[in-house]
């Protein structure tokens, strides 16, 4: 390689570099602003009557950007999946929106959290923990406090 080539090839080399880097800089702190910022509240679960459980909460999004909803766990269950119900039927989805200024609202006869194969069952008065995972967010742990069985927030 001569001397010639070297030379001019250093500073394009320096300002690919520098380029790339702020453009990647301009992405990351664009994005940064944009972000969901999520709130759990009203969680409760229902008193199980069998080794299925239901749950319930609302996910408000104050931040300007959406998010959805795609796991949750426990250690209750090895089975826990999220349902909405369409025309009476329950149904397991991969995910729920969380609009952006707007709320998740999981309730009973709508969507929920449904835990199948109950490790134990939990009494009324004890809370159960979970892990809400999401696309955007980082995951939030939440504890359900464990309600009579007929218990409707919506109807009180």
């Amino acid at each position: 390689m001569n001397r010639r080539t070297t030379r001019a090839t250093r500073p394009t080399v320096a300002a690919v570099i520098a380029l790339s880097a702020g453009l990647a800089l301009a992405g990351c702190s664009g994005s940064a602003e944009a972000k969901p910022k999520l709130q759990v509240s009203d969680a409760f679960m229902p008193l199980p009557t069998s080794d299925m459980a239901g749950g319930f909460l609302v996910v408000k999004n104050d931040g300007k950007a959406a998010d959805k909803l795609t796991k949750v766990t426990s250690d209750l269950s090895d089975d826990v999946t999220i349902h909405e119900t369409k025309n009476q039927k329950m149904q397991e989805v991969k995910s729920f929106d969380i609009p952006a200024g707007g709320e998740l609202d999981l309730e009973r006869g709508g969507s929920h959290i449904m835990f199948m194969g109950l490790k134990k069952k939990p009494k009324q008065g004890e809370n159960v923990s979970i892990e809400l995972h999401f696309e955007k967010a980082d995951p939030v742990k939440v504890d359900l406090p464990v309600k009579e069985a007929t218990y409707n927030p919506k109807h009180h």
